[in-house]
């Protein structure tokens, strides 16, 4: 009641994130196994904490979990208020009424050997885990998308672009496997960084001394966590030391925002590949989501894209938070956990719905305007580049000259010199033949 007083800050509860909560019961689960082991909880008691933390596990009760993410405390009201919905279910589970605390205590049963500062930590590593399997299952079905759209349009020739000048030819095939390339290199990053909350520091307590647990409860409360997780977990060797560090957080936050940035990069392509349709790129048409104007008739926005950018501008934000926070931490413990975790859950909830949203609503409706694509390599100056091993430099040069300023284009220029054959130009600018190494005109002259 206290927390609930005290930090109406976001109006987002802890309940919003399941896998929060899940994570809490699991360490209570695993704590009151390791006390009953040890020989401090009563085996009715601790059979009655373990049914609670499973109802919980199997998503009841979530709804009293009403403390706002972000708190003073480093978590304490996050603890206790799992705490106290485990003592209260746990106590009707015995035959007694909530709040009938003589029988089974918040703080004497369902935290013995415990501390905020262990627990809690422990857990927003465990839940943040988990989430980020949602992250990556998502991010593997946009990059199917992104590949497939690949393989649809592979035999569509249009013009690469550098500086946002005419580069060379390539193929549209190839700019959309270029994005399931980029993104998939995301999926190793990701497991990586997410391999850091495997080590945690179950049995810290306080501040890494472990007052207040009992010789031997680490090992045994992370073997009971290990089994019930399924998680590979991993004691940290010095607890003082893991009491106060937030690196994975810093390391796993680093690397949402990394993946962040790519996604708003690809979607600034998307919109200006479909940008126009009569006075911009237009190469590619994005599935019309809703009108774009309250004043402009038939106008349609690249509202997906758009979306997923304004993602990524508060995964960068919630990035620099972490990274504050991380840095505000004094001493013996990063008071400053709360905003922590809730930032990065918020990064992966967004994420996960922005890859979705982009998959379904944009990239697997996406067209080809073929006919613009290759009339626009046939109208641009760049397409001299394709040409410079039949030509030379000096040649494809003259003719990059003449077509600025005639207006011409390369093709037709070609032809009325006489310097290629029509058969020769279209074997030339044929994908097969734009899109690799080919042979190299030989000779000084040139």
């Amino acid at each position: 009641m206290r927390a609930v007083e005290n930090f109406n800050i976001s109006g987002v509860s802890l309940n919003y994130y399941p896998a929060l909560i899940n994570a809490l019961a699991m360490v209570k689960e695993a704590a009151a196994m390791a006390n009953s082991e040890l020989g401090l909880l009563d085996k009715n008691i601790s059979d009655a904490i373990i049914q609670a933390c499973r109802e919980l596990r199997n998503g009841k009760y979530h709804n009293h979990f009403i403390v706002d993410m972000i708190q003073g405390g480093a978590g304490t009201s996050t603890n206790m208020n799992a705490n106290e919905v485990i003592a209260n279910r746990a106590l009707e589970i015995l035959g007694h009424e909530r709040g009938e605390y003589v029988h089974c205590h918040p703080n004497n049963h369902i935290n013995l050997s415990q501390s905020t500062n262990d627990a809690y930590p422990t857990a927003a590593k465990i839940a943040l885990f988990n989430s980020g399997k949602n992250l990556t299952a998502a991010l593997k079905d946009l990059i199917e998308s992104f590949r497939k759209k690949g393989q649809e349009f592979s035999h569509v020739i249009k013009m690469g672009r550098t500086q946002l000048q005419d580069a060379v030819p390539m193929t549209l095939g190839q700019e959309f496997e270029a994005y399931a390339v980029t993104l998939e290199e995301e999926i190793e990053r990701l497991d990586q960084n997410a391999a850091l909350f495997l080590k945690v520091n179950m049995g810290a307590t306080a501040i890494g001394t472990g007052i207040n647990s009992p010789p031997g409860y680490s090992e045994k409360v992370l073997d009971c966590l290990g089994k019930i997780t399924g998680l590979n977990l991993v004691l940290a060797s010095n607890l003082v030391e893991a009491t106060q560090d937030t690196g994975a957080f810093v390391t796993y936050s680093s690397g949402v925002k990394r993946l962040a940035l790519k996604l708003s990069k690809i979607c600034n392509d998307l919109r200006l590949l479909s940008s126009g349709p009569r006075t911009g790129i237009s190469e590619i048409n994005l599935p019309p989501m809703q009108p774009g104007s309250s004043i402009m008739p038939g106008k349609v926005n690249p509202v997906i894209p758009e979306v997923v950018s304004q993602i990524a501008f508060k995964v960068i934000g919630n990035d620099l938070t972490v990274t504050i926070a991380s840095e505000g931490g004094q001493l013996e413990l990063n008071v400053f956990e709360p905003v922590i975790v809730y930032s990065v859950f918020e990064s992966l909830e967004m994420l996960i719905n922005g890859m979705n949203t982009l998959r379904h609503r944009c990239i697997d409706g996406i067209t080809a305007n073929e006919e613009r694509c290759r009339s626009m390599v046939h109208n641009s100056i760049g397409l001299v580049t394709a040409l410079v091993p039949r030509l030379g430099y000096e040649a494809s040069n003259e003719l990059a000259r003449e077509a600025l300023e005639t207006g011409e284009s390369v093709y037709s220029l070609v032809l009325k010199k006489n310097l290629l054959s029509s058969g020769d130009l279209d074997n030339i600018l044929s994908p097969e033949n734009m899109i690799r190494p080919g042979e190299m005109k030989t000779g000084s002259g040139e």
